[in-house]
C-alpha cells in the first residue's frame, strides 16, 4: 500500500531485529507477485540477516492489524525446511502497546549459512490446482475479502471471483480486535462453521499468496502442520485459468 516498511524498521523496531523486504526475497523474474524464490536466493537472503539452520526466528510486521505479512515469511521459511519459527503474536503494534523496548539502532547480524530444501508438500502449484477442481482431493480456502470472494469487487484493479468449490474464510476472522489470534476453540469453530475438516488435506490461496498464509497458520494452530499454499493465488488463477474456472457473481449477474 502506501507504507514504506523499511522506513518504518528504520525508525523504530525490536532490538536485535533483521528487516526480511518480502519485495526482494521472491522470484523476480516471475509475472506474479510475490512468488516464491529459489532455495538458493532464499538461503543467500536469509544467511545475510544472520539465519542459519540452527536459528529460532520469531517473525513479526507493523501492519495496523496486528499481523498482515507475518504469517507470509513464517510460511516460506518452513516451505524451505525450517522448523524453529514462530510469529509474535499481535505484532509490532502490540509490542509497543504493551510497552516492551523499540529501538532505531540497526543490528548487523554475523551472516550464517542456511540450507534451503523445497517441502513440496507445503505449496501448490497452478497444475495441482486446475487438477483439483475436477478430482477434488483437497478442500480449498479463499482468505480473500467476502465481496472479492463473490466478484463483486474488483481487487486492486483486476477482476475479481473465485477457483471453483472453494471455501471463503476472509483472513482477518482470525484475529481479534486487537490484532491478536484467536483462541484454538475460536479458530476450530471457524473451520466447522465452515465446514473445513482439518483432519483431511487443505490448501489455501488468496491474492497473491500473503494472506493465505494466515489460513495455514490458525490450521496449524489446531495441530494441523501441512497445509499448503497456493503460491500463485488468484492473480495467477486469473490469467491462466480457462473462463469456467473462474467463479463470478457479476459474470453470472450479467449472464
Amino acid at each position: 500500500q502506501e507504507r514504506n516498511a523499511r522506513q518504518e524498521f528504520k525508525e523504530r523496531h525490536i532490538p536485535g531485529a533483521s528487516f526480511f523486504d518480502i519485495e526482494e526475497c521472491r522470484d523476480k523474474s516471475s509475472p506474479y507477485d510475490f512468488m516464491l524464490p529459489s532455495p538458493s536466493h532464499f538461503a543467500d537472503y536469509v544467511g545475510r540477516l544472520g539465519v542459519g539452520s540452527d536459528t529460532h526466528v520469531v517473525v513479526y510486521d507493523g501492519d495496523e492489524l496486528g499481523t498482515f505479512y507475518a504469517p507470509r515469511a513464517w510460511w516460506m521459511f518452513r516451505v524451505f525446511g525450517h522448523k524453529e519459527v514462530s510469529v509474535l503474536n499481535g505484532g509490532f503494534k502490540n509490542w509497543v502497546k504493551e510497552g516492551h523496548p523499540v529501538t532505531a539502532e540497526v543490528s548487523q547480524p554475523e551472516p550464517a549459512v542456511f540450507k534451503a530444501r523445497l517441502n513440496t508438500v507445503l505449496v501448490k502449484t497452478f497444475e495441482e490446482m486446475v487438477q483439483n477442481v475436477g478430482s477434488l482431493r483437497f478442500q480449498v480456502v479463499d482468505s480473500r475479502p467476502e465481496g472479492r470472494f463473490r466478484g463483486t469487487e474488483l481487487d486492486q484493479g483486476l477482476e475479481s471471483g473465485h477457483i471453483p468449490g472453494s471455501v471463503n474464510i476472509p483472513f482477518h476472522s482470525f484475529l481479534t480486535e486487537t490484532g491478536h489470534e484467536k483462541s484454538i476453540e475460536e479458530i476450530q469453530q471457524i473451520f466447522r462453521e465452515k465446514e473445513v475438516d482439518l483432519s483431511k488435506p487443505l490448501a489455501a490461496t488468496c491474492r497473491k499468496g500473503v494472506t493465505a498464509c494466515h489460513i495455514a497458520l490458525a490450521a496449524y494452530l489446531c495441530g494441523k502442520r501441512d497445509v499448503a499454499v497456493y503460491d500463485g493465488s488468484w492473480s495467477e488463477w486469473f490469467h491462466r485459468a480457462p473462463p469456467h474456472y473462474k467463479v463470478s457473481e457479476l459474470k453470472r449477474n450479467k449472464g
